[in-house]
């Protein structure tokens, strides 16, 4: 029987399976090792820096006009690099300038015009290609006009107003053009039905649209002179466009047989009546021959004879206070009027100074049937109505008419 020897301990022999236990954790020190990625390695995050993202580029806005002193004939332009824009306004307090985006929406352009002396302001918001929305403002001003540097253009017929079929549209402008062409490329005449026709200058300051051939009875007319702010030349610029709707009423033609001192009045084709007249006594005070236009009605006219170059103390002169429907057919002073003191010789002789007589009751008759633009076709004598006197603008075929066009 052995001994135990006190206070010491034998150690326990390995078992089998203490010996599988040991085989297996030397097996796992190598297999944790291979979970580690190395030295600087902290749960499997890199101290290398991470790849940046890409880029975006900036959405750059840009405008063709400068900051101040913009001329008003510049058409505004917006462009967009770097993505797209969503909506533009350009505002003042002149108004909105109104405008439009390109299909593609990089650009945007003004279909307004500007103002003189105005400040502008433009709020653009556009889309980055990364799709994040971007704010741009931006402000210009523009050039200071006077206004003798620009050029208002007055417009005849007026508004609504219902005409005969030989009224011309008349455009007057208060400052001279001397770039018709520019001006004329911004002015058109619109008729229902349609009626083809032409512009002619009659001096730097008016110009008038007729048709080839009277007008038709009926007939609606509009008129844009959409001259806002383009040059007119000479570093002037139209002041305002303006637009007029007029109509055409029956067709009046009066003609006046100089020769047998006749007028026979028409409308619409048909005779209404023929009325005895005088007219001009030849040669001091031949009345011309031609087309004439009604150009003003007054129920009563003071006439004088010194209009006219004639002094009224003179034996040809006169001063009458009271000439009674009287209807203005030259600038010169050629009248179609009620001549109570010539009607003796109404008919068979012609004794006035130029005007067109005939008895009160024939010319209240036609006084009330008469619109401005009616008709008065003269025949007879050898002085003829020139194009400047009056309406005179059917005194010209109509190709030395449409010669008068600073497009032609």
């Amino acid at each position: 029987m052995s001994m135990r020897r006190f206070g010491t301990t034998s150690p326990r022999p390995r078992t089998a399976r203490a010996l599988v236990t040991a085989a297996s954790l030397a097996l796992l020190v190598p297999t944790l090792a291979s979970c580690d990625s190395g030295p600087g390695v902290i749960d499997g995050t890199s101290d290398e820096p991470e790849a940046a993202p890409p880029k975006v580029a900036p959405l750059k806005v840009r405008t063709n006009v400068a900051r101040d002193d913009v001329r008003i004939d510049r058409a505004v332009k917006l462009t967009a690099r770097g993505g797209k824009l969503r909506t533009v306004r350009v505002t003042s307090s002149a108004g909105p300038l109104p405008g439009k985006l390109s299909k593609n929406k990089s650009a945007w352009a003004a279909t307004g015009r500007l103002e003189p002396g105005v400040t502008y302001r433009i709020h653009s918001v556009g889309t980055r290609s990364d799709g994040k929305k971007v704010v741009r403002n931006q402000q210009f001003s523009t050039e200071d006009l006077t206004l003798d540097e620009q050029t208002y253009p007055s417009v005849a017929p007026l508004e609504g107003e219902t005409v005969g079929v030989g009224m011309p549209v008349v455009v007057t402008f208060d400052i001279p053009v001397t770039d018709k062409a520019s001006i004329e490329k911004h002015m058109s005449v619109q008729s229902t039905p349609r009626q083809p026709g032409a512009w002619h200058w009659i001096s730097d300051q008016e110009v008038h649209w007729r048709p080839r051939s009277y007008w038709r009875a009926g007939t609606s007319v509009d008129v844009d002179v959409d001259i806002n702010s383009i040059p007119a030349g000479a570093g002037i610029y139209g002041q305002e466009s303006r637009h007029v709707s007029f109509d055409i009423g029956d067709a009046h033609v009066y003609k006046v047989n100089m020769d047998t001192h006749q007028m026979r009045v028409f409308s619409n084709g048909s005779l209404l009546r023929t009325i005895p007249i005088t007219t001009g006594e030849e040669p001091k005070f031949t009345t011309r021959s031609g087309v004439k236009v009604i150009l003003e009605k007054f129920r009563e006219k003071r006439m004088n004879s010194e209009t006219i170059g004639i002094d009224r103390n003179s034996p040809d002169g006169y001063d009458i206070d009271d000439v009674e429907y009287a209807m203005r057919v030259t600038y010169s002073g050629e009248f179609v009027h009620a001549a109570p003191w010539s009607v003796g010789s109404q008919g068979s002789a012609n004794v006035s100074h130029g005007c067109t007589g005939m008895s009160t009751a024939n010319a209240a008759w036609l006084y009330n049937m008469t619109s401005r633009g009616d008709v008065v076709e003269y025949t007879g004598t050898d002085k003829p109505m020139t194009l400047t006197n009056g309406y005179g603008d059917w005194n010209l075929d109509f190709a030395d008419w449409a010669s008068g066009s600073a497009l032609s």
